[in-house]
């Protein structure tokens, strides 16, 4: 028995020129390096003769399936999203594409986050989606404003320290 998740809404189509140049660059890699080397490598399993007990033939052939959904998905992608370029007319405000420093209310922690599109996240470099329920909170705060988040464990209250935006 699977497990059964309602569909997700559909995400927002902003993106950084970075992200937009990353996704691209990804594209081109995977079209024009990774799968010619997997097809060649697919042949020369299919030449090893019976299939049915061949790994290496097995493997490739799901490997290009996974190349091809990548390949499939990103030149969809890159049609609908918008690139978001410059600082917003008020840059004061939390909005697509600030650093935007938090403090905690209930233990004075502070973290700096990015805004940036679904498709550019990157948890380690502290990118967080502007489709994510921190980032929805947080838009249009300014420096000092307290605002509530859904968090998973539980609602939680920030104070927005610094809003910068990178030139």
């Amino acid at each position: 028995m699977g497990r059964w998740r309602p569909p997700q809404g559909p995400s927002t189509a902003l993106v950084t020129r970075e992200g937009f140049e990353r996704l691209k660059a990804e594209l081109d890699e995977l079209w024009r390096v990774r799968r010619p080397e997997v097809v060649k490598a697919l042949a020369a399993a299919a030449a090893e003769g019976d299939r049915s007990e061949n790994a290496e033939y097995t493997y490739r052939k799901k490997q290009l399936g996974e190349i091809d959904r990548r390949v499939r998905y990103l030149a969809k992608r890159i049609e609908v999203l918008k690139v978001v370029e410059g600082r917003p007319s008020d840059p004061d405000a939390v909005f697509f594409g600030a650093w935007v420093t938090l403090e905690r209310e209930d233990d004075g922690t502070q973290a700096t986050y990015r805004i940036v599109g679904p498709d550019e996240i990157d948890a380690a470099r502290g990118w967080i989606s502007i489709d994510s329920p921190l980032a929805r909170a947080a838009l249009k705060k300014r420096v000092d404003e307290e605002f509530e988040a859904p968090l998973p464990a539980g609602p939680t209250r920030f104070i927005v320290v610094a809003v910068r935006y990178e030139a």
